[in-house]
């Protein structure tokens, strides 16, 4: 997927916010779930729970979807700004059983990194939330995708337990290529535009080279020409990506 028209990508950005929270905040009438967790770092982690697909036969899929900086907060809508709206949508529109998990990273925190020693860790807290949704629904494959600061959490949060996962989709992020070599049997779905000026591409091909260097070979890399660090929006809009995605089954699944 290649993205020629930048400018009108940026249009469209401009007037997504409201068109979004509009869809998804209807979508979540009547849905069961709850919008906040108790996390390891002794604050409330607020999230958004959406399950689709529940009348359907067979296990659900779980997926963690992660938000960037700029939607950190308290209120449990900003992290629905991006990436809700074409993950709901193309779960609904195929029919996939599913709980789709949004939480929020509180204003003064990252999902990765930066993390004051007394404050706990976020990916604790995330891990956490895992733990508790998988053993309410049983999932059969777990999955995790992330943009900008939540693409740094998704790679983290697959080299801390690469089992966890069936595939992973981290989009502008970046991590630890020494220790890639931990992901050569998760199926990764990286993005990131060439021309990014707040996440350098190269974070991206360092990892994606990592893993291919080390044996890895599910792994697909989407380098976006002509874009910048806005590459969520080609990315999450691609349903040929979340067909990929929920495509991939864990290991012992197979």
């Amino acid at each position: 997927m290649e993205i020629r028209n930048k400018d009108l990508l940026m249009k469209y950005i401009a007037a997504v916010w409201v068109v979004v929270l509009a869809v998804v905040m209807a979508g979540c009438a009547g849905m069961p779930g709850s919008d906040v967790a108790e996390s390891a770092a002794a604050r409330p982690l607020p999230y958004r729970q959406f399950v689709v697909g529940a009348e359907r036969p067979g296990p659900f899929a779980l997926v963690l979807f992660l938000h960037g900086a700029g939607e950190r907060g308290d209120d449990n809508a900003a992290q629905l700004k991006h990436g809700s709206a074409e993950l709901i949508g193309y779960c609904r529109k195929n029919g996939i059983k599913a709980v789709l998990l949004f939480p929020q990273c509180p204003r003064d925190r990252w999902w990765a990194g930066k993390e004051p020693p007394e404050g706990g860790s976020m990916l604790t807290a995330l891990e956490a939330l895992l733990d508790a949704k998988t053993e309410e629904f049983k999932p059969d494959r777990v999955y995790a995708v992330g943009l900008s600061m939540g693409g740094f959490a998704v790679w983290e949060l697959a080299l801390r337990n690469p089992e966890r996962f069936a595939a992973v989709m981290p989009v502008c992020g970046g991590g630890d290529p020494a220790r890639a070599a931990k992901l050569t049997g998760l199926p990764v779905l990286a993005v990131h535009g060439s021309a990014d000026t707040v996440v350098p591409v190269r974070l991206s091909r360092e990892m994606v080279r990592a893993i291919w260097n080390a044996g890895g070979e599910n792994v697909v890399y989407q380098e976006l020409p002509l874009c910048g660090h806005d590459a969520w929006t080609p990315a999450f809009r691609c349903a040929d990506n979340w067909k990929w995605l929920f495509a991939q089954q864990n290991q012992q699944n197979q």
